[in-house]
């Protein structure tokens, strides 16, 4: 029963290690190993085994001692607790072939786990034959498939260390396998391998993290790279819809194809596309700036709940235009200091998204303020709440990545002249404030956008 003993702690201690979580299991860990090596001492003796007898068509098998109980406890206790791990890990991840690595591990090893307890009936007197052990070896064959084909471990890593410990084996019963005076010297050099072992296992393990790091490092670069040739396209594209009208007209203009009147038309139709491009180019130099951490914020002392009534009567007609209701409901707060105009900008966006992506006459868009308590510091909490389109998950992170040019495929069906940088303006202008921006939705449930400014001791 030897091997058995530790093979529940050394699993769980493999997986915290694969899901990169030996720091928050340390003490788990610790505690197995203690726990294992107790039920080692007593293997021995038979308060753990305690006797052996016929069962079924076997001549000989073990009957449970009054510790054996606790151990099987504790078996399962850290063979569960790992699957469950590796479970919620899984419902988390986003990497395919992380998702696979820990699919294939958990089949395995659940597969492995549960056949070969059934080892376990015979020593309760359950007549119950261990058949399903044969089907252990499918453990072996996914983890195999998995080393193989999803680098589920380092197999040079893998390797060095089977034949370190093999040889070490080999040395230490070669030692106490000779006589007298060699057996000194054998378990000399049995130490001095080990020496050598230990420092040769960690040079490969630093190895193979650097060589992690490596791929990690080209991986990022490889993303990087994609991400800034869809920012190069989608820029391109905004920047060539407002310009061609202006070339267009321009170019009539001057070659005399229109009258008096016409001209005048056009040229509004120029300045309209130019404010558009004007204004395009000095919301993303805003948002570069504040990203590399250059402030553009002229901060005064501002009424908050005033802003929001400004932006509301300016948003008014387009809301009333498709028969929606603005609500608003403030409680009554000091004065921020705050960028007026870029927090104004804040709070258009929000209001003017709701607008835009809410389709049902008479719903209600709720505009809320009020004062809130974080961490023992005072915020200003201003919340948008719509009966609109809503979001899914993956449009919810876009939004917290601070993501340019980036919208549903709902809200461009429903609403195609935007230009899905509304959110990202939100983000960045709350976040140079030293605030917080957030959203709570569902597809075809509406949203509810919510941000916090701090109020000034």
């Amino acid at each position: 029963m030897a091997g058995a003993i530790f093979i529940p702690v050394f699993y769980f201690h493999f997986v915290v290690s694969f899901l990169n979580l030996i720091g928050k299991y340390k003490r788990v860990i610790y505690g197995g190993y203690g726990l294992a090596l107790g039920f080692l001492l007593l293997d021995f003796t038979p308060y753990f085994v305690r006797s052996v007898e016929p069962e079924l068509f076997f001549p000989f098998w073990p009957k449970p001692g009054v510790f054996y109980h606790p151990f099987l406890f504790m078996f399962f206790s850290f063979v569960v607790y790992g699957w469950y791990l590796l479970l919620k890990t899984l419902a988390k991840e986003k990497e395919k072939i992380r998702k696979q690595q820990i699919k294939y591990f958990l089949l395995g090893t659940g597969i492995g786990f549960i056949c070969g307890s059934t080892n376990y009936f015979l020593w309760y007197g359950i007549p119950i034959p261990p058949y399903l052990n044969a089907l252990v070896s499918i453990y072996v064959v996914l983890t195999g498939f998995a080393i193989i084909k999803y680098h589920l471990f380092e197999i040079r890593v893998i390797l060095t260390e089977i034949l370190v410990g093999v040889m070490g084996i080999l040395l230490l019963i070669f030692s106490f396998l000779l006589p007298g005076g060699y057996r000194i010297f054998a378990m000399g050099v049995f130490l001095v391998f080990f020496v050598f072992a230990y420092y040769l296992v960690k040079a490969t393990h630093e190895e193979s993290k650097r060589r992690e790091e490596a791929e990690r490092l080209a991986r990022e670069a490889e993303r990087l790279a994609q991400v800034k040739d869809q920012f190069l396209l989608s820029i391109q594209h905004h920047l060539r819809t407002p310009l061609t009208p202006i070339r267009g007209y321009s170019s009539m203009i001057l070659e005399g194809s229109y009258n008096q009147e016409q001209i005048k038309e056009k040229i509004l139709a120029i300045k309209k596309s130019a404010d558009t491009l004007h204004n395009l180019m000095e919301s993303l130099l805003d948002i570069q700036a504040l990203r590399v951490g250059k402030s553009v914020l002229n901060l005064k002392e501002c009424q908050l709940a005033d802003l929001v009534k400004e932006v509301i009567e300016e948003q008014k007609p387009q809301a009333e235009q498709k028969g929606l209701i603005l609500e608003f409901e403030k409680e009554e707060l000091p004065e921020i200091q705050l960028d007026r105009k870029r927090i104004k900008e804040v709070i258009w966006n929000l209001i003017d998204n709701a607008i835009k992506y809410t389709n049902k006459p008479k719903s209600t868009i709720k505009v809320k303020l009020k004062k809130v308590q974080r961490e023992e510091k005072e915020f200003a909490l201003l919340s948008v709440t719509d009966q609109g389109l809503g979001m899914n998950k993956e449009e919810i992170e876009d939004f917290l990545k601070g993501k340019l040019f980036e919208r549903g495929e709902e809200a461009k069906k429903l609403y195609g002249p935007g230009r899905g940088i509304g959110l990202a303006i939100a983000l960045e202008f709350v976040k140079a404030h030293g605030g917080n921006i957030w959203v709570t939705s569902e597809p075809g449930r509406g949203a509810r956008f919510e941000f916090t400014l701090p109020i000034a001791s």
